[in-house]
This record gives structure tokens, sequence and C-alpha cells, in this order.
């Protein structure tokens, strides 16, 4: 079944029980809509799309910010058989021209805040014929999204789909480089909505408050399981930790999904006194899981002690593994925190060397995941998917090593293990370790080129607010918890540069630190 069918299903089912919620809470604006109403919406977009043309393996472009428009431009989209091509929304007119480009896009489906941006490149944009306005004030050169669902019919649009089909153009987050163009199929959509169902016990009377942005695969993916299980969510499009526990306590929220800043927010506003749990009623929020970068084991202890009874999971995944799900932890492993888990249900897992033979228990290795969830490939790059796929396997480019268990610790990225004196330095652990001290809000520990050693490792250090921190304090700290060759050897106090899934952008601060800028070639 695809998540097209998993809608119109829903539809039938549960025609009059509330879809979706979408939360504005600095303006007071709460939106809900009933799942006949979301299905009937996203078959209308369908309708539209194809009496402009658009057919099976079109693409068009999709940047829009989080709400309920976005999840029905997006089912509409895939309805007609062309490919949803999600864009990030910090791109700049140039990213956008990039993906563009890349995709060979027909239509664009646009949000009122991203108009600018796009008027710079229009006239560059040869192969969109069609812009579709999400907002107020419609361009006089673009047709209005709400216009164009009232003319169009209710009625599904007859298109035959198979599993093998794609429906994606995703393109990567860019922590590693350029954004690389993947190709996901509805048998992916399928395998993340079965799998993040399975995992996280969801049942049809959960609600899901959705903060992380639906152009990544995480957020919505996770989503899908409530697609899946005809579960509501709650689409909160404004973040802080006042306006979470209101939606928890209005919306009677059971799972959120949090990135390790907001978790942290919460808990600093918690400690603080800005926050008081006793003001909200947090009784229904069963479920608190995280993801999308390393998680310190010590962030969840703190959150444990101020939330003993909820449940707690880590979701490891990436964009061509169609995200989170192919390693997790389960929510009754929490003894073991310091773990990223074990593998996914459906899916296979090794860690191998360099010559793709399995490691030794404890030794490092390149973890590598097979599974329904393996992207279709990179698109337009037969060699970069020949390198990531090979003999049904997904070379993630992430160190890790297994325990006597079968639990997997991630230990970094690939591209980012620093090599110093013939030494190798894993800046995922070091981070760790620097986060413990009292004073450290954030850190990203880089490699940075050195004349003698070939590479040192610098840390990038936030400190929290309102405290003073200097480097004798970090290198003192270091001494007392790190052997000598994994110590950072030189420290910068300032803020380290995240993207909105909450991943350290790592070629941002290497070219930032050292003048080193990083690419991916089509």
């Amino acid at each position: 079944m695809t998540i097209a069918e998993m809608l119109a299903r829903n539809a039938r089912i549960y025609p009059d029980e509330s879809a979706l919620i979408e939360l504005k809470p600095s303006q007071k604006i709460r939106r809900e809509i009933t799942w006949r109403v979301f299905d009937e919406r996203a078959n209308r977009i369908a309708n539209a799309l194809a009496a402009r043309g658009v057919g099976k393996g079109d693409k068009v472009l999709h940047l829009m910010l989080n709400s309920t428009n976005w999840l029905e431009a997006y089912f509409g989209i895939i309805r007609t058989g062309a490919w949803a091509v999600p864009l990030n929304f910090r791109f700049t007119s140039s990213d956008i021209k990039y993906c563009a480009d890349i995709a060979e896009a027909k239509v664009m489906i646009l949000g009122q805040e991203f108009a600018e941006r796009v008027e710079a490149i229009r006239p560059q944009l040869p192969t969109i014929k069609d812009y579709i306005f999400v907002g107020e004030n419609t361009p006089q050169d673009m047709e209005s999204f709400e216009d164009i669902i009232d003319k169009a019919s209710p009625q599904p649009l007859q298109v035959a789909l198979t599993a093998e089909d794609e429906c994606g153009l995703y393109f990567t987050s860019g922590t590693t480089g350029d954004p690389k163009p993947i190709m996901l199929t509805h048998k992916n959509m399928e395998c993340a909505a079965v799998t993040e169902a399975k995992h996280h016990y969801l049942q049809h009377d959960d609600n899901f408050i959705i903060i992380p942005p639906f152009y990544h695969t995480g957020s919505k993916m996770h989503w899908f399981g409530s697609l899946l299980v005809g579960g509501r969510a709650t689409i909160l499009t404004e973040m802080s930790p006042k306006y979470i526990f209101e939606a928890v306590h209005h919306e009677r929220g059971t799972i959120v999904f949090l990135l390790v800043p907001w978790a942290q927010d919460i808990l600093g506003a918690l400690d603080r006194g800005e926050l008081k749990q006793k003001d909200y009623d947090l009784s229904s929020w069963r479920l608190m899981h995280m993801g999308a970068q390393p998680i310190p084991p010590s962030l969840i202890k703190r959150w444990k002690q101020r939330f003993p009874n909820m449940q707690y999971d880590t979701s490891y995944g990436l964009s061509e593994a169609t995200g989170p799900g192919c390693v997790d932890l389960r929510i009754e492993n929490n003894h073991k925190l310091e773990a990223t888990g074990k593998a996914g249900f459906n899916w296979e897992v090794r860690i191998v060397d360099d010559k793709g033979q399995d490691v030794g228990c404890g030794e490092v290795g390149e973890l590598i995941v097979k599974g329904d969830g393996v992207m279709k490939g990179y698109y337009k790059n037969p060699q970069k998917t020949a390198e990531t796929l090979r003999d049904g396997w997904l070379y993630t480019g992430d160190m890790a090593k297994m325990d006597e268990d079968g639990f997997i610790y991630i230990v970094d990225r690939k591209k980012d293990v620093i090599i110093t004196g013939g030494e190798n330095i894993f800046p995922v652990e070091v981070e760790n370790i620097i986060r413990h001290h009292p004073k450290v809000h954030d850190v990203g520990v880089i490699g940075l080129p050195d004349e003698r050693l070939g590479e040192i490792a610098c840390a990038v250090i936030t400190p929290r607010d309102g405290d003073t921190l200097t480097e004798e304090e970090i290198n003192e700290f270091c001494e007392q918890n790190l052997p000598r060759y994994k110590r950072p050897r030189r420290i910068i106090f300032d803020r380290v540069p995240r993207n909105p899934t909450g991943k350290i952008e790592k070629p941002k601060m290497r070219q930032k630190y050292s003048g080193i800028k990083e690419s991916f070639k089509l």
C-alpha cells in the first residue's frame, strides 16, 4: 500500500475524525482538518496539476514552511505519479536554482515567504512553466493555491502506481558538502511508515506533535507512522519550550520528537523557573524521542529526572535510507542510553572495514544497512550511486562499533574523522566529553590542517547564557577526561552552526576556520 493509498483509506475509515491540527501560537491561530477534507484537497491538487500537464515521472518543486498545506500539496503531487521535490526553507536563491536545474521541474509550489528568493531567479528557471502560490496577495504571474483547489475536482485521479515507482527527489541537508539528490520510491515510503509505527507502538488515539521541518526525511517519515494507524498530528509552526508545553496540554499530545537544542532549551527553562511543569497537564505525553544528530546520554538522564515516567527512544537514519529507523534504540532499552540502538524493524546492519569485511566486536568500521527503505540511487549520478550502494547494502559513511549485546554505537562521520599524527580522533566522542562541562551549551569539533601532524582537533564552543568560560578551563577539563592525543589543540568560542534538523554544519565550520570549502559534484 502506498502512502497515497493510506491517506485514502483513512478518509474512508475515519472521515470525520481529526487528521491534522496546525498551530501558530504567537498569532493564536488554530486550523484543523479531517481525514476526508485532507484527502479531497490532495485529490483537487492532483487534478489541478494534471490539468497543467504534470504526469508520471515529472518533477514538482515544493518550497513551503510547515503547515497543513505542505502535506496537502505533497500528496497531491505524488498522486499524479510525479516526484515531489521538497526544498529546504533556508535555501538561498542560488541553492534553489541548483536544485531546480538538477530536477528540471515543470511546476513550483511555493509559500509567500519565498516569493522574493524565487523572483530573483525566475529568468534562470526555463523548465518551470507554472508557479502555484500559497498565501495572500498572489503575484499576477502566479496562480493561487486556494483558487486552483476550488476549481479542481475532488475525485481521485486515476494513475497506476507501483511500489517501485519513484515519488520523491530529496536533497540531503548538505552537512557534508552540496546537497545530494536522492531518489525515493513508494516502497521506501511504506517501509518508513511501518518501521515507525512498530518502533513507537503507535495507536490510533496517539497525537504526534510535529516541530521539525517537513522538507527533511526526519519528522515527515516519523509522521508516516501516524498516517499508517490513522492517528492525528499537531503541526507546531513555532518553537519554544512554552509553546511545546501548551500544545501537549491543550491538544493532549502523546508523542513529541525533539532535537538536542530544543530539549536543552526546555530543561534550561525549567531549571531557571521560566517554565513550571505544575502549570500544565502533561499527563498525556507518553513518548519523547530524538535523532538527527548524536544524543548526549547526559541530556537524556537530565530529562529522565524531570520526566521519570515518560518513554524515550533514539532513532538513527539518513535520507538515503528514507529517514529514521534503520537503527533504533527502542523504548525498552533505556539502560543503554550511550548506544544508538540495534537494527530497526525490517532492517539488517553490519559494520565493515575498507574491504567490506565485518569487523570484530568493539572494533570501529563503517556502518552499512539493508532494507526496503534504501534509496533507489542518487539522481543523475550513477558513479556516486555505485559507490554508496553495493550488493544491496547502503554504505552510510558513518563510523560505528557494536558491543557483545548487538548494540551499535555511532562514532562519527567517516568524512569527519580527524587523523592527527597517525591517530584517529572521532569528533563526536570529544564533543560528548566536552558537553559534560557545566558551562558548555554546545560544541562542535573539526579537524584543521597542520603542517607537522596533518590535522589537529579544534573545538568550537558556545558557552551557556550568562556564563564566562575560558580556554584554560576547557583545557583543564580535557586533561582530566581525555587522553592527550584526543584533546583539542585549538579552542574557539563561537556559535556552533546547526541546520534546521539540528545537525552541526561542519563544512561551514571548516570553511570559516580554515578556508576549506567542500562540495558534491554531479
